[in-house]
């Protein structure tokens, strides 16, 4: 094969799922940061020193991005956020999948699967850089290959042109948002008191707990989380408990 042709999908791009729930607006605006700039092209790329992972010494000698290797960056930067937590930096999704969706996976004559290409870029440079971290899971190997976690890490961010002042903005507002759920409080009527107060313990909570559900909206009910929603169902117990001692 002449050299020239010797990669695989010389043009990939970041192709998300179209039955993929809506992203946040910060990772929205994160990838219109990160697709506005060439992230292959950056400075940081030339000016930070590759570190071993495992040592954590300098790679005095150290492959930088050639064309191909740039162009699955410019995928897999865009994967990676579109997949993150913003709160923990975890990229939800594994290599593998990084690989499929970006087109950076190969197949041989006899249909073996290959993401070496997206492996490599990942364990041989962008790690090395310090823009994500990688840390093996205890799962078992999973199609073949070793499963990882990856993290984003803040030189990432900068990468991608985003400012540690914009993160902190949003995880800041999400907090309030999550803050002003917690502190609301369910309103059940006179009747409803009246009945889950006649209620052994177990009905009475479950009945607590339907109203919760009627309550709030489905995004809400995800923010409160289940230990959130079991913390309400036992103060609204709780209080109708000392109803019942005061009649």
């Amino acid at each position: 094969m002449p050299r020239k042709n010797y990669i695989y999908n010389p043009k990939p791009f970041f192709n998300p799922p179209k039955n993929e729930k809506k992203r946040s607006a910060f990772i929205c605006y994160a990838m219109k940061k990160a697709s506005e700039i060439d992230v292959a092209r950056s400075k940081l790329n030339y000016t930070l020193l590759p570190v071993d992972p495992k040592t954590g010494n300098v790679l005095i000698r150290f492959r930088r991005l050639n064309e191909h290797r740039a162009c699955a960056m410019r995928a897999i930067v865009l994967a990676m956020l579109y997949y993150c937590d913003v709160h923990s930096k975890l990229v939800k999704a594994s290599i593998e999948k990084l690989s499929d969706e970006c087109g950076l996976s190969t197949f041989s004559k006899s249909g073996n699967k290959s993401i070496t290409r997206a492996s490599r870029l990942i364990s041989n440079f962008l790690e090395p850089m310090g823009f994500i971290k990688c840390e093996k899971t205890n799962n078992k190997i999973i199609s073949n290959y070793i499963s990882k976690r990856i993290f984003l890490t803040p030189m990432f961010f900068a990468l991608c042109n985003v400012s540690e002042k914009k993160i902190n903005y949003f995880l800041s507002k999400q907090k309030n948002i999550c803050q002003g759920i917690e502190d609301q409080k369910i309103f059940l009527s006179f009747s409803d008191i009246k009945i889950i107060s006649k209620l052994d313990e177990k009905t009475a909570r479950k009945k607590i707990l339907n109203a919760l559900i009627n309550y709030y909206t489905a995004s809400e009910l995800t923010k409160i989380g289940p230990q959130g929603l079991k913390k309400k169902i036992d103060i609204e117990y709780n209080n109708l408990c000392k109803l019942n001692k005061h009649k």
